[in-house]
């Protein structure tokens, strides 16, 4: 049975959400919180995925993710590199992504030892929760998306620092390595161009998720987990998933096809 950690510490909130994605998709969910890795009576590598959901870990003390991120760093790095390079996927939602930038595994770790890359508080320096539509423009590395095509799709924010910002030779180098997944658009699938509120957090170049050199780490500030059901949707009341729930599909499928 593949098996999938959704990892959980002190302000996560959306770990039950994440799970039941992760079993909907056909893989086995475990929720484990961070200090059972720490003493080491779970073993992050028995796992074949891992998905850090989203909440306000820590309650976003100094800020977001920084304090799992270094609970991380000085506890569990070698385990949790050794996943990552390993090409076991690692999606990182919401505090999940502002963990996987502050531990620098993304956008990677060929780019150096410490973080290159922010999500800093948001343009209007408040809380946004609203649904968005985004546009996949990934060709075919990330293996969280490779059935999506250039397709849009509406997902929920819920963040108040989801503003992704990186030195331009930073951006120009993600760029060049197909490592930006989904920007911000309008409901016609144009670029949001930085307009509120269809990029609702002022991230540069509209990025709203990224992966990894390799394509096995992702992280988005979007809720994929409250977009499964196509009855989660706002405008409509119907049978069938909604777009979220490839995300967690094409995890389970890697897997299979490649770990287990």
């Amino acid at each position: 049975m593949i098996r999938v950690l959704v990892l959980r510490a002190p302000g996560t909130n959306c770990d039950k959400e994440t799970a039941r994605a992760v079993r909907e998709a056909g893989a086995a969910a475990e929720i484990i919180h961070v200090k059972k890795l720490i003493e080491d009576t779970i073993d992050l590598l028995d796992y074949d995925g891992l998905v850090i959901p989203g909440g306000f870990s820590y309650g976003d003390r100094v800020r977001a993710g920084a304090i799992l991120s270094a609970k991380i760093k000085s506890k569990l790095w070698d385990k949790f590199k050794e996943f990552a390079e390993d090409t076991r996927p690692v999606l990182g939602i919401c505090n999940g992504f502002q963990v996987l930038v502050e531990l620098g595994l993304l956008p990677g770790l060929s780019y150096g030892d410490e973080p290159v890359a922010a999500l800093v508080p948001n343009t209007l320096a408040r809380f946004e929760a609203r649904w968005v539509y985004l546009k996949h423009v990934n060709r075919n590395k990330c293996i969280f998306t490779r059935s999506l095509e250039n397709r849009v799709l509406r997902m929920p924010v819920a963040h108040a620092e989801g503003r992704f910002m990186a030195a331009a030779d930073i951006v120009k180098r993600i760029i060049e390595n197909d490592q930006i997944v989904f920007v911000y658009v309008k409901p016609d699938g144009s670029l949001a161009m930085g307009e509120y509120p269809y990029n609702p957090n002022g991230s540069m170049m509209d990025i709203a998720a990224i992966c990894n050199e390799r394509g096995n780490v992702m992280g988005l500030m979007p809720h994929p987990e409250r977009a499964i059901y196509s009855w989660q949707l706002p405008e409509k009341i119907s049978d069938g998933y909604a777009d979220g729930f490839p995300i967690f599909r094409e995890m389970v499928d890697y897997i299979r096809e490649n770990i287990k």
